[in-house]
């Protein structure tokens, strides 16, 4: 355990890294930790604009350790702001290996927009 806890209730996603995910090395491809990333922002987007969005940014991510083939990916999101179209999400990657250990991978603010059926942004519907 790192001394950090993952943050309270539940992830927006879970799975679990599979061999098909890993680069030469065995370890799992970065891009592949950012699109989970990316799946579970937008699902908290979606809900929280109440339609379509679009990931519009991410500010920096650093990898704190490789993920293994086997070690569960829990991913948490938290609505940080919100303008009129935009929302900044953080998100926090996390993993627990086969010996239980949990420990963050990463965590990065994505920015989504709230899309309208034009495809343009629109306002989003504030709960």
């Amino acid at each position: 355990m790192t001394g950090e806890l993952p943050p309270d209730g539940e992830p927006a996603i879970r799975t679990i890294a599979m061999p098909s995910d890993t680069n030469p090395n065995g370890d799992i491809f970065g891009g592949w930790l950012m699109a989970q990333m990316d799946l579970a922002g937008g699902s908290t987007a979606w809900r929280h604009a109440g339609g379509r969005t679009a990931t519009v940014a991410v500010d920096s991510m650093t990898f704190h350790r490789p993920v293994k083939v086997g070690d569960v990916v829990s991913i948490y999101t938290r609505v940080i702001g919100v303008g009129r179209t935009s929302m900044r999400i953080l998100i926090e990657a996390w993993s627990r290996s086969r010996q239980g250990e949990m420990s963050k991978v990463t965590s990065a603010t994505f920015v989504f927009v709230a899309i309208g059926s034009d495809g343009r942004p629109r306002p989003i519907n504030q709960p």
